[in-house]
């Protein structure tokens, strides 16, 4: 989404409209009437600070598109953007770590708003081992290219096509929610990897709870559930954007070949 030339009230209008909510939906939610909403969005009237960030509420707008409109409509932005070197997210960054470290002997990975790796605890590494682009493990890593890329993990995925038909809905919803254009492209980039012709996503499993992922690790084939979690009431755009992705164990197979993976770990490390 372009701001350099937009005003504050065709974002909010651009932003309703992905939304799918009406003039009137969209007023009534803000406490406002539809014609004082019209006026903003037609350029008639100019809204306040209070109530861009109002409106941006109760259309979930992302923080960072928050700025956006409110620069759009002459106010400095509310939201902050800070590296994660930063010392003010020094205890956010603590949190991950504690919560990926806390995971082991599991597999869990932190990523930003592009999907590019920031930390992983050490259970992720026998799951990388086979990967056959080295490019594809160089700063910054993209979890998703990593992922679907044919010289990436994909070859040991045993159920490619139905995790790739899973992630690849999961970033169009996160573009739909962002309309952010990095996202965009690296859908189109993903969605352009070869796909085997026999590779179809199989039928829904009407007894299935979630997307497993399968890995075969050797001669065994590990499955994995996953969870996303998110920074709660963040004030700091970068912290909004950060996601956990943390995998457990969809059987007692998997624990046990991962737990043994840790002790292995663990005394490799007691030897050096």
């Amino acid at each position: 989404m372009d701001t350099s030339s937009t005003s504050a009230g065709s974002l909010i209008r651009e932003w309703r409209t992905r939304r799918r909510m009406s003039q009137l939906d969209l007023a009534m939610e803000a406490e406002i009437s539809q014609r004082h909403l019209s006026f903003v969005e037609s350029g008639r009237a100019m809204p306040s600070r209070e109530m861009v960030l109002k409106l941006s509420e109760q259309l979930s707008v992302p923080l960072r598109q928050r700025n956006q409109i409110l620069l759009a409509a002459g106010f400095a932005p509310s939201f902050g953007e800070r590296p994660l070197s930063d010392p003010d997210l020094a205890p956010a960054m603590e949190a991950v770590k504690l919560v990926l470290k806390g995971h082991e002997p599991f597999p869990a990975l932190a990523v930003d708003r592009h999907w590019n790796l920031v930390a992983a605890n050490e259970a992720l590494a026998p799951m990388l081992a086979g990967v056959g682009d080295p490019s594809l493990l160089q700063a910054p890593v993209n979890v998703l290219r990593l992922s679907l890329h044919p010289r990436g993990v994909a070859p040991i995925i045993a159920n490619l096509a139905e995790w790739r038909s899973h992630l690849l809905e999961r970033l169009k919803q996160q573009i739909e929610a962002s309309a952010d254009p990095v996202l965009e492209a690296l859908e189109e980039e993903l969605r352009a990897y070869p796909v085997h012709s026999n590779t179809r996503p199989p039928r829904a499993d009407p007894n299935a709870i979630v997307h497993p992922l399968r890995l075969r690790l050797g001669d065994t084939v590990l499955s994995f559930i996953s969870t996303t979690t998110v920074f709660g009431t963040p004030l700091d755009v970068t912290l909004s954007e950060l996601a956990i992705e943390t995998f457990f164990p969809a059987d007692e197979e998997t624990r046990q070949v991962l737990s043994r993976l840790a002790l292995e770990r663990a005394k490799t490390a007691g030897q050096a």
